[in-house]
């Protein structure tokens, strides 16, 4: 008996040691298949600092994700960091899907509406079944988004999603569920914006200190959608949301005017 206990301690031992030197072999394979998914996705440069992998702990961490195109706009995304909650004690390497997924840190910039443009990924998609984002901020010019409202700087605080496929970088809008931030509009205009329970909410000096309800739904993923299917639906979303604060705003200034 104490013979099988000392086997099985010993396997196990080298068992934790393995996913040691497995860990630092696939962080690197791991660094290069993220790159080159988001590169090829997104028909751009993508760079990747740092990529760290515990297989014991069951983590991934990225850091200092960086994406660039300049061909018929700009569009750069970059990431301060990437944090996957994997399975733990080598499970990862048969079951991949995050946990838990934490991205902080975003910037995204955007000139031009056919950057949306995305090819279709070719492997299968990252998949978390949850996601939290934190400090991200996206900017388009008026020609990307809403041209008849102008640049839109969209400020994250924090936003929760749930299950999520990502076949975009925005795949995670599909399954919203808690969002704090805010817009900054043109002329000074800023909107705080909400979304809880199933309904968005606004508040600023266009809608007044209390927040009011906008009528607004998210929309709906199908399954069956690939990833230009998705981004157009999310397009859409955006401009009816920029669409509706324009409206408003153009109310707001007409108010203020002495004539």
């Amino acid at each position: 008996m104490k013979r099988l206990s000392a086997v099985i301690a010993g396997l196990c031992g080298l068992w934790l040691i393995a996913l040691v030197v497995i860990g630092h072999i696939y962080a690197d394979r791991l660094a290069g298949r993220v790159t080159q998914r988001l590169g090829d996705a997104l028909q751009a440069t993508a760079t990747l600092g740092n990529a760290d992998v515990t297989l014991i702990r069951g983590r991934l961490e990225l850091d200092q994700l960086a994406v660039h195109r300049d061909d018929i706009g700009h569009l750069a995304i970059t990431i301060d960091q990437i944090r996957c909650e994997l399975p733990v004690l080598g499970y990862a390497l048969v079951d991949s899907e995050c946990r838990d997924l934490a991205i902080r840190g975003t910037r995204l910039e955007v000139s031009a509406a056919g950057l949306f443009q995305l090819h279709n990924q070719v492997r299968e998609p990252i998949r978390a079944r949850h996601v939290v984002i934190d400090d991200a901020t996206f900017e388009f010019s008026p020609s990307a988004l809403a041209p008849g409202l102008g640049r839109i700087a969209i400020h994250l605080d924090h936003a929760e999603a749930g299950e999520t496929v990502f076949k975009t970088p925005l795949s995670w809008l599909f399954a919203l569920t808690d969002l704090r931030a805010h817009v900054e509009l043109p002329a000074g205009i800023e909107v705080e914006l909400g979304y809880h329970d199933g309904k968005m909410s606004a508040s600023g000096s266009l809608f007044g200190t209390t927040p009011v309800e906008l009528p607004f739904e998210i929309p709906v993923r199908d399954p069956t959608d690939d990833a230009k299917a998705e981004l157009a639906k999310l397009v859409t979303a955006g401009k009816a949301i920029g669409e509706l604060i324009a409206h408003r705003a153009s109310d707001w200034l007409k108010s203020k005017l002495p004539f």
